[in-house]
């Protein structure tokens, strides 16, 4: 592959806005998680969902598990999307107000949207993973703005009509 198209291809995606998320799972020592801008919706029947993830530690983690939380983020969640996507920005710590699940996973309680989903497919491209989740469980959260990626920055989007808050 040329260093052109990989030029390319990154100048393309970085100049395309896309929402953000944290991904959580229950790991088996303490629940991990990282941000990913990559979600996209699949399918309303079964209700499904997409996203990829770059091998790391959390990576890992959250493609071996049976089952996922995808949080999607709002405007006052920057810093928390940018502790997620570096390696040892602190995670789910009291101050970030994550709540646990019945069936064990983590959310984040003032998320847009906290959808639980059990992986469908992984698909290995590269050193990255796509998977593909059947959703089980929608809470709408917060309504608080947008969170945008855009140009590697996180910037922030605000529009009237968000739906009223139903996370506890």
């Amino acid at each position: 592959m040329s260093n052109e198209l990989v030029s390319g291809f990154k100048a393309a995606f970085r100049g395309y806005p896309t929402g953000v998320a944290i991904i959580s799972v229950a790991g088996p020592d303490g629940p991990a998680g990282l941000t990913a801008s990559s979600v996209a919706s699949v399918s309303l029947a079964p209700p499904a969902l997409s996203f990829s993830v770059m091998d790391s530690p959390s990576a890992k983690l959250i493609t071996a598990a049976p089952s996922l939380v995808v949080n999607l983020l709002g405007a006052a969640h920057a810093g928390l999307a940018h502790d997620f996507a570096r390696p040892g920005g602190p995670r789910f710590t009291p101050d970030q107000d994550w709540l646990t699940l019945p069936t064990g996973e983590p959310a984040l309680r003032d998320a847009q949207a906290v959808m639980r989903c059990l992986p469908l497919h992984r698909v290995a491209v590269g050193a990255s993973t796509v998977v593909v989740a059947e959703v089980t469980t929608v809470l709408t959260g917060t309504p608080d703005g947008r969170l945008i990626y855009h140009e590697r920055r996180f910037h922030t989007f605000h529009a009237s009509g968000d739906p009223q808050p139903r996370l506890p």
